[in-house]
């Protein structure tokens, strides 16, 4: 293993186990890059879609329920595919799955800036849920053949790519979009072909390397000695501090700048940008979560992650508008650092199917986004968003389910310091 994480060639000798071991768990920091960019072009893209909620309920004369459903459809063509894709590709490896994937988005995104009905603009929006249904599980996998022992941080570096795409969305969204029209979104189909090119050679370093790599890996990776009952109630205990995360998430993301041009008269601009603060939170919220996760364990990480949001949830429906934009930060920066945790956490419960895992968690992350959009929409139809922020509030509470998780194994420099 080179220096820079490079693969030597494609030969490893199997009577050589030192030889062996540097293979699986170098960390191949250039695919790992390649494929966390490739998220924020993934992301960037799809975050255009609510960052033009304001522009098209203008020029539809949508109301929030429609709003919501617009979301539905993105997200829950993203989340029910997930999984399938996921175990469909844990057999039978797809290497150019993630070029095809991004092909549909592009399809989808050019369709969103030409749609004149709502119907036109549900079907794009569903196009793109399509793409990253096939994205995130594949993405999520080939980062981890590329971790070597930094699963934790390979799976954050991969996340703050998309996390990155899209807290920069909404800020193109206000200054590129909103004044030149719904027309102009076509414009980032350039950015659809450049990942596109980006995600073959990955797929190409996948044929030749990624996949043996991910082979050896798991024949080294000892599951835990836990019961099938055992392991299914821990995967129950996860999803449900994920619904919980995502649906709080949600309230934020979704209808941030309405809830902004509601409570505070502020212009779609200002209330863009500010939504752009809380994602920017979230992008590094999220890259934090995981190295630490390696050092300290995931169980530590999601503790703090998800109860510690409590506090400041509980204070932000009653802030002014200074004191609302710094606790959307603190609250992005300290809730987004659970999911990168949660996936490697579940991808350690249950070792060789990684594609699975991630296809389920980010299809349950996808579809309590839909399901929480839609239900939020209708919500703060029959009350006000100011209720639906109050009602949220409360959600962080969930994460005192974290006391049922089992300490799994050890981070790795204590594993490391056990062998010498």
């Amino acid at each position: 293993m080179s220096p820079d994480g490079q693969l030597p060639g494609t030969e490893v000798s199997a009577a050589d186990r030192s030889a062996t071991e540097a293979v699986v768990h170098g960390t191949v920091f250039s695919i790992i890059g390649v494929l966390s960019f490739s998220h924020f072009l993934n992301d960037m893209i799809q975050s255009l879609i609510p960052a033009l909620y304001p522009m098209l309920k203008t020029s539809l004369d949508l109301n929030f329920t429609q709003i919501g459903l617009i979301t539905l459809a993105f997200q829950l063509t993203a989340s029910i595919l997930q999984p399938a894709v996921g175990t469909y590709t844990d057999k039978n490896p797809m290497y150019y799955s993630l070029a095809v994937g991004m092909a549909l988005t592009l399809v989808g995104l050019l369709m969103l800036s030409q749609a004149a009905t709502f119907a036109m603009v549900i079907i794009s929006a569903a196009l793109v849920g399509m793409g990253s249904s096939i994205f995130h599980p594949e993405s999520s996998r080939m980062a981890r053949a590329a971790a070597g022992h930094r699963h934790g941080f390979a799976q954050s570096m991969f996340q703050v790519g998309g996390n990155a795409g899209s807290a920069v969305g909404p800020l193109l969204a206000a200054f590129i979009v909103l004044p030149r029209g719904q027309h102009s979104i076509a414009w980032f189909s350039a950015f659809a072909l450049l990942a596109m090119i980006l995600l073959v050679k990955v797929g190409s370093w996948y044929k030749n390397h990624g996949l043996a790599r991910a082979k050896r890996s798991r024949a080294m990776t000892a599951a835990p000695t836990l019961s099938r009952g055992r392991v299914a109630f821990i995967i129950a205990v996860l999803f449900t501090l994920v619904m919980s995360k995502n649906f709080y998430i949600v309230s934020l993301s979704n209808y941030y700048t309405f809830y902004l041009m509601d409570k505070f008269q502020l212009p779609v601009q200002s209330a863009q940008v500010y939504l752009f603060f809380f994602l920017a939170a979230v992008t590094v919220g999220t890259f934090v979560g995981g190295p630490i996760g390696d050092r300290i364990g995931r169980k530590h990480v999601i503790w703090g992650s998800i109860l510690g949001t409590l506090p400041f949830s509980l204070a932000l429906p009653y802030a002014n508008l200074f004191w609302t934009v710094a606790l959307s930060i603190v609250i992005g920066l300290v809730i987004a650092s659970a999911f990168s945790a949660i996936v490697v956490y579940a991808q350690e419960l249950v070792p060789g199917r990684v594609g699975m895992i991630a296809g389920v968690f980010f299809g349950i992350a996808f579809g309590m986004a839909a399901i929480g959009a839609a239900v939020l929409g209708r919500l703060a139809d029959m009350t006000s968003l100011t209720y639906v922020y109050q009602v949220c509030s409360y959600l962080p509470a969930v994460g005192l389910l974290t006391v049922l998780l089992p300490n799994l194994g050890l981070p790795h420099h204590k594993q490391q310091a056990k062998a010498a």
